[in-house]
């Protein structure tokens, strides 16, 4: 079967849809504002395990009935996505269930590619959803091991969510008491009245019909793919000292940042060292919307949904490749700082609900054909790999997948199963833009392979 070059083929034996275990009344559910920022995109997560100690039969069975249970609390997953009168998404709570792909991979765990998740995961590994708003694959190996992979509706869920999700179905596995049961209280992410909007906040997010149409019969010359590499603790630790400088410690997300920027510029600057290339940092606003009320702040912690902005900031090809790498992180510490307060997120809410039912989007995502490179980074740092435990061990091996389509980049750093301060990192960025960084950078980047997983 060609196996151990990492070919494989992959034969559903059926395909169900799992309701909660128990009805509930249909209802109504809004999205917040924040939730009105994301567009109609999915993201995936997938779970690799080796082959139990014990007998591995039932391990469906029991995916399948403590998903069951889990939709009681996280009723919401169960549900689908449609328009209301206005043309803005609600989640119609319908019982309407998730489907469930049951399937059988002629491979091995170690011989998984895990380096070309385009060839190995997309399509193969974590579903389609065609209906709803999560869809559930669990990928039985020639080896005894299994892969758990979930798509989630991007719009209903963000990381946060899903990690809360996951987290609680894998209690339940285990028979155990869920440690977090999800808050659907909206009004807690109301706008104000009247509303506060910084002008600044123009600059972060903006209304589609605003936005230049497409243009038409434009092929671009360069592609996204994703890729996942292994960075070791010392590497890390390395970048964040060069990062650093006057007495101020930059984050390890700041310096990765500034360093992967400046790669990513130093491909294109011999085509216009004068383009402008833009980078954007996911913040989490949770504990900033629950600063100074603990109960809000108890609330906000298990809040269901999106609670996102992504801040960003623009610099010229030219002079973020003569930029010392320290001066790159200091610029990203500055424009991150606004947006790590309850101010800017009450502002993005008061900001959405001046321009609703007109769709909206973060400005970073806007790539147009003459611009410079734009990626995202996401933190997937608290990616609960050793909590997924369905009661046959601890994932081997666990990661985001997110093949967004578009332009712009996009780049999540996990933590690795193997040793603590390693991270793993999903990027999804031009086919050029990888091959420079695996060129100029491979002492940093060391492409993903079953060796680093300890498999």
């Amino acid at each position: 079967m060609g196996s151990e070059k990492g070919e494989f083929t992959v034969t559903v034996s059926k395909t169900d849809v799992v309701a909660p275990l128990v009805p509930f009344q249909e209802h109504w559910l809004p999205f917040t504002n924040l939730d009105l920022l994301l567009p109609p995109l999915d993201f995936g997560v997938i779970f690799c395990y080796n082959k139990p100690v014990s007998a591995s039969s039932g391990m469906v069975s029991v995916l399948k009935k403590a998903l069951a249970e889990a939709l009681l609390p996280y009723y919401a997953l169960a549900a689908e996505v449609v328009p209301n009168a206005l043309g803005e998404p609600e989640l119609l709570c319908n019982n309407r269930g998730v489907d469930f792909v049951e399937a059988y991979a002629d491979i091995e765990l170690r011989n998984l590619n895990f380096h070309n998740p385009d060839e190995s995961v997309e399509g193969k590994l974590v579903p389609k959803k065609k209906h709803g708003v999560m869809a559930v694959q669990a990928t039985e190996l020639k080896c005894g091991g299994i892969v758990v992979g979930c798509s989630f509706d991007h719009r209903v869920s963000d990381a946060y969510t899903a990690n809360m999700f996951l987290v609680s179905w894998a209690e339940l596995a285990q028979s155990k008491p869920v440690s977090v049961v999800p808050s659907f209280r909206r009004s807690l992410l109301n706008p104000r009245r009247p509303g506060c909007i910084d002008p600044s906040l123009d600059d972060c997010y903006v209304s589609i019909s605003s936005l230049p149409p497409p243009e038409e019969n434009y092929e671009p010359t360069d592609h996204l793919i994703s890729r996942m590499y292994y960075v070791n603790a010392d590497q890390l630790n390395e970048l964040q000292s060069l990062a650093s400088s006057d007495g101020e410690k930059r984050t390890k997300l700041e310096s990765f940042s500034a360093y992967l920027w400046k790669m990513v510029a130093t491909y294109t600057v011999d085509k216009d060292r004068r383009k402008i290339s833009k980078l954007g940092i996911v913040v989490d606003g949770r504990a900033r919307l629950g600063e100074g009320d603990p109960v809000r702040a108890t609330v906000m912690r298990s809040h269901f949904g999106n609670v996102l902005s992504i801040p960003y900031g623009s610099e010229t090809i030219g002079e973020l490749t003569e930029k010392p790498l320290c001066s790159v992180a200091k610029q990203i510490h500055e424009f991150l700082k606004p947006a790590t307060t309850k101010e800017h997120f009450l502002g993005a809410i008061d900001w959405v609900e001046a321009h609703r039912p007109e769709p909206a989007m973060t400005r970073v995502y806007n790539v147009v054909k003459d611009d410079g490179p734009a990626l995202v980074v996401s933190s997937g740092l608290r990616f609960p790999v050793s909590n997924v435990d369905f009661g046959w061990g601890c994932p081997a091996f666990g990661s985001y997948h997110f093949p967004w389509g578009g332009l712009c980049g996009y780049v999540m750093p996990m933590p690795s199963t193997a040793r603590d301060g390693d991270w793993v990192v999903y990027m999804l960025l031009l086919k050029g833009q990888l091959e420079q960084i695996e060129k100029e950078a491979a002492h940093v980047f060391r492409p993903l392979t079953s060796d680093y997983l300890d498999l």
